[in-house]
């Protein structure tokens, strides 16, 4: 799977979500104007000792991403969104976007991926949830749906066994 974050604004975030990008065996693409530096420190925090170790891409602005990947089955999450993330058919190599903490993805891109636009439903007026935790529901559900792929699907317990 493909994580794509249009210009993230907090390194904490995109570290965490990096982090999950390398626990699941997805790919992060990184579109400017980045809120900080990929050498930042709190960025390395989130990401553990895991940054060194995840496959990322950083692209000038949406359009130099757009030349590189024709042809992609790209998702938009979107808080606008019809459909929820649950109502779509995941392929194991498709995209999912997801916009930057304070405002999303803009409408200019959404409004031309109607179909592709999903949503995590929440109740009220909330807003949006946390951009990690975002990634983190709409993923594994794309992974679900793909049956896990080559994800570790048995635990083992640290200091005893299971009986």
């Amino acid at each position: 799977m493909n994580i794509v974050l249009h210009e993230p604004e907090i390194p904490e975030n995109t570290g965490n979500i990096g982090r999950t990008c390398v626990a699941t065996g997805s790919v992060l693409h990184l579109i400017k104007p980045l809120g900080f530096v990929i050498d930042d420190k709190h960025l390395k925090r989130a990401g553990l000792d895991y940054w060194q170790k995840l496959e990322y891409y950083v692209y000038e602005d949406y359009e130099d991403f757009c030349r590189k990947h024709s042809g992609i089955k790209m998702f938009y999450a979107t808080t606008k969104a019809h459909q929820t993330y649950s109502e779509v058919e995941f392929g194991p190599d498709d995209y999912i976007m997801f916009g930057k903490e304070s405002a999303g993805i803009p409408e200019e891109i959404l409004v031309d991926h109607e179909d592709t636009c999903i949503r995590i439903p929440m109740i009220g007026d909330i807003r949006s949830l946390n951009l990690g935790n975002s990634v983190a529901v709409i993923l594994y559900e794309a992974l679900r749906q793909n049956s896990f792929n080559d994800l570790n699907r048995a635990g083992q317990l640290h200091r005893l066994s299971w009986k």
